[in-house]
């Protein structure tokens, strides 16, 4: 029997990083009862982010605590160029706090009755890298929770080489060898913190924390065996001086937004779908931070009309400011075109922020068009829902790329999107991509086979004895190897 002990875990404050640290930090705990885990949250004012952690707070009072820490002044914009400059500073500026969080946790534990259970690792996310730098001074084992797939695992470990290479990568019809990728990659689909490294501080930081990765006892990364095998294997195979790389999930919010708090707008959404036929709607979301420009809502709007299907349609206003998150239209209306609300009462609803995992379980839904989220892409397929893709912002666009052309589990709406000026999506191929889900008529009933035994497949990953089970068996092991 293993010997209790303490885990702690700090993640960016965004819904997308925090919610699968949570996960995960309740998935050990529950699998493994003699850990207890700490989720340290950097406050930030995010109300969907507070919303979640109070929830939780409640549900997983037992084996999962949250301590907020201190708030502190924001970065001024004099110091960072970018969203995730003003994140990483943030974070920066937090490490004399959670020192000193650490500190007070072995000191506590040491001082009480509980003697016996040791501080035995920090987990940090792909953001948090800084934090391995306290762990090192404590004499505490620090490990990544990688959130993203093993394919972009592998382009950040790269990211020094590409970087060294940049005057070469000026054009959009180059393609790469990227370790995780078995195909050649299209620098078109390359992130957009690396296209434009030269004009902001975004691919600086993401290379400081990729030149972290190494220092870590160990890398989790929210993906499983059989989904990512040639990725997880060519990172071990191609890249030098790794750590152990541990595939734990899928590790996803099974309960959703529903679970954490009561809105009516939702029970409407799910009354809605329940009158609607078996795998009749397409459910268009973007993400927490996804929104799209006005022209482009009225092409979405076009072609679902031209599509003619069933659809349930999550619409989200662009924030104010350069740091600030989408929020709901007050009057949607206002950006959809003339009577599109009355011509598609019969077939189509249009909400705001919506909890995607209560949708993507409902058996009405037959497919989504998604940001490609790695988060949303692993809902998607552990409930079976194949996806158009339609990528914005981040590792988007790698993550599309892997779906349509190298697992080929998604239909491709646009795989290079990024929201541009001149990039526009027209009702055209909105039309297409939503039939193809639904009538896969330019598609082979091959994509709704595979992504529904790939949903079969990702359920018994996480079952006893299941590939993401032994790997956190694993982890486990070496991170009580020393306590």
């Amino acid at each position: 029997m293993n010997k209790p002990a303490n885990v702690v875990f700090i993640a960016a404050p965004t819904i997308g990083n925090l919610v699968p640290a949570v996960e995960f930090a309740t998935q050990l705990t529950s699998t493994y009862p003699c850990l207890t885990a700490t989720v340290l949250v950097i406050t930030m004012n995010r109300p969907l982010v507070e919303t979640f952690v109070d929830s939780r707070s409640t549900v997983n009072s037992g084996n999962v605590s949250f301590i907020h820490l201190h708030s502190i002044e924001p970065p001024s914009p004099d110091q960072y160029q970018s969203g995730v400059g003003f994140m990483s500073l943030l974070i920066e500026n937090q490490k004399p706090h959670v020192k000193d969080v650490l500190v007070d946790l072995m000191q506590t534990r040491s001082d009480s009755a509980s003697s016996t259970v040791p501080l035995a690792g920090l987990f940090v996310d792909m953001f948090c890298t800084s934090m391995i730098d306290v762990a090192n001074e404590l004499g505490v084992k620090s490990y990544i929770y990688f959130a993203s797939p093993a394919s972009f695992l592998g382009f950040m470990l790269h990211l020094p080489v590409l970087i060294q290479q940049s005057s070469e990568l000026d054009d959009s019809d180059t393609e790469l060898k990227i370790p995780g990728f078995v195909k050649p990659v299209p620098v078109s689909v390359l992130p957009t913190f690396f296209l434009t490294r030269n004009q902001d501080d975004s691919c600086s930081w993401f290379l400081y924390n990729a030149n972290k990765y190494k220092e870590a006892k160990g890398i989790i990364v929210n993906t499983f065996q059989e989904l990512e095998d040639h990725a997880l294997d060519s990172l071990s195979a191609e890249l030098s001086d790794l750590p152990p790389i541990y595939p734990v999930g899928p590790v996803i919010d099974r309960r959703g937004p529903a679970g954490w708090k009561f809105n009516p707008a939702h029970e409407k959404v799910k009354m809605w779908l329940d009158q609607q036929p078996k795998a009749s709607v397409v459910f268009l979301c973007f993400g927490s931070m996804g929104s799209l420009k006005p022209v482009q809502v009225k092409e979405i709007a076009h072609g679902l009309e031209q599509s003619g299907h069933r659809f349930l349609w999550s619409l989200r206003e662009p924030g104010k400011g350069k740091l600030d998150l989408p929020g709901n239209y007050t009057n949607p209306e206002t950006v959809l075109p003339e009577g599109f609300i009355d011509r598609t009462a019969g077939i189509g609803l249009v909400c705001g922020w919506v909890p995607q995992v209560m949708v993507l379980g409902h058996i009405a839904v037959g497919g989504f068009v998604s940001h490609c989220g790695w988060n949303s892409i692993l809902e998607s397929l552990w409930h079976g829902v194949p996806i158009a893709t339609w990528p914005i912002y981040a590792e988007q666009q790698l993550n599309a790329f892997e779906m349509v052309k190298e697992l080929k589990l998604s239909v491709e709406i646009r795989l290079d999107y990024r929201g541009e000026d001149n990039d526009l999506v027209s009702r055209e191929e909105v039309a297409k991509g939503v039939k193809s889900l639904i009538e896969l008529s330019d598609h082979p009933q091959e994509i709704r086979e595979k992504v529904k035994k790939m949903s079969q497949v990702s359920k018994k990953a996480v079952m006893e004895d299941g590939s993401s089970f032994v790997a956190l068996a694993q982890l486990v092991d070496q991170l009580l190897a020393d306590v």
